[in-house]
């Protein structure tokens, strides 16, 4: 690159003593699925104990938030109904909560009931994979509670005319959702969605290109950790993915990511701590 990314320097008072500082270094979000089918560890973690004890890992390992989800959104995940929802996550969270009081915690939902209550149960970020259009009340709770909110990428069908700049053009959208409700522009955080309504190449394009999302003027989560596009190019089994996440995380960090979301937490820190130490210098 020709020239050092820009990092958004921005603190959060969360609550709790769950607070986080963006501009001092990559922030590590380690993934938590209570679900049973979830692409790479589904079923693992749907048992309170395991998941609390997963969480507690990925914590020692570096995470600086944890992101709990109770759907999978795996390709062709078939939708799980509120209720139900709530019965994997809610018990995750408030365990979650007790065990690390400090760690702020992100609920993984596109449904607005879900994240009111997992809000009240304690979760201080929502992490919308409709980027606040799959429910018409998602951008109201989020500007009531006042906790950022990650809005990502996606569309229900593939029909870009060109690829990029549809999808700079489809996250304004939603930035404009979130200014209407409400939400603070600081609160707010992008998602380019790598994987979501996405080919291949339209994924590799996405991550060459990851500059121009970043030049937007917010945060940027990126989130590609074991997903199929590095499994189609290595040709290795879900489990055997790390080194390639990590190539994509050292490319995100080079472009101004500032957020990663991740399963390999112990392996993506080092990656991390490698980049900010070239990046992040004063």
């Amino acid at each position: 690159m020709d020239q050092q990314p820009s990092f958004h320097q921005r603190a959060y008072e969360l609550g709790g003593g769950a607070d986080l500082e963006l501009g001092r270094r990559t922030l590590i979000m380690g993934i938590l699925n209570a679900t049973p089918d979830s692409f790479s560890d589904g079923g693992r973690y749907t048992n309170v104990d395991a998941a609390v004890t997963h969480a507690i890992a990925m914590v020692e390992d570096g995470a600086d938030i944890l992101d709990i989800g109770g759907e999978s959104t795996r390709p062709g995940f078939e939708p799980v109904e509120t209720k139900e929802e709530l019965r994997r996550i809610l018990p995750v969270i408030h365990a979650v909560r007790k065990a690390l009081p400090h760690i702020p915690l992100s609920i993984d939902t596109y449904k607005a009931e879900t994240a009111r209550q997992a809000l009240e149960a304690g979760a201080h970020i929502i992490n919308d994979i409709w980027g606040l259009k799959g429910d018409p009340n998602m951008a109201a709770v989020a500007a009531e509670y006042g906790c950022p909110v990650i809005i990502n990428h996606n569309r229900h069908e593939r029909d870009y005319n060109d690829l990029v700049p549809d999808v700079l053009a489809d996250l304004q959208s939603s930035v404009s959702i979130a200014r209407t409700a409400g939400i603070a522009e600081d609160l707010i955080w992008l998602d380019p969605g790598i994987g979501f309504a996405k080919t291949y190449e339209d994924n590799l394009e996405l991550l060459a290109r990851l500059s121009e999302l970043t030049a937007l003027g917010y945060p940027v989560l990126l989130g590609t950790s074991r997903k199929r596009f590095i499994k189609q190019t290595l040709n290795l089994p879900v489990e055997e993915l790390v080194e390639g996440t990590a190539a994509t995380v050292a490319l995100g960090i080079a472009h101004g990511c500032q957020i990663m979301r991740v399963h390999d937490v112990h392996s993506i820190k080092r990656t991390a701590l490698m980049m900010d130490a070239i990046l992040y210098r004063s």
